[in-house]
């Protein structure tokens, strides 16, 4: 149901990307790609639909014991952890097909 992914340095990472496809949330360090690709489930972004795991920071292991108090916490509440977070991790599209298309839109915009 988790995936901890506590790496100091991630300049992209996939794991955690599959992570959020199968619908296990990952919890991670707050660095490159990860920051990137995981949205923390702090209120603001529960409330607004966006979480999709839990991030942390500094790398260290108090704060990563929080994180996981915090994904324990979060689990304790499947409406929030099944119905919220899980869907909309498995709903983020990071395909190719996907990020073509972004970068079409930005080369049409950047010829306009």
């Amino acid at each position: 149901d988790m995936f901890v992914m506590p790496s100091r340095f991630e300049p992209c990472g996939l794991n955690q990307i599959y992570s959020l496809r199968y619908g296990t949330l990952p919890i991670v360090n707050r660095t490159g790609g990860l920051a990137d690709t995981v949205v923390d489930a702090n209120q603001a972004h529960i409330r607004d639909g966006t979480a999709t795991g839990i991030q942390f920071s500094p790398a260290n292991a108090g704060a990563l014991q929080i994180a996981i108090e915090r994904a324990l916490g979060l689990y304790a509440r499947p409406a929030i952890w099944r119905d919220q977070l899980m869907r909309r991790a498995m709903s983020r599209d990071f395909s190719w097909q996907h990020s073509a298309a972004e970068y079409i839109d930005l080369y049409r915009q950047a010829i306009h």
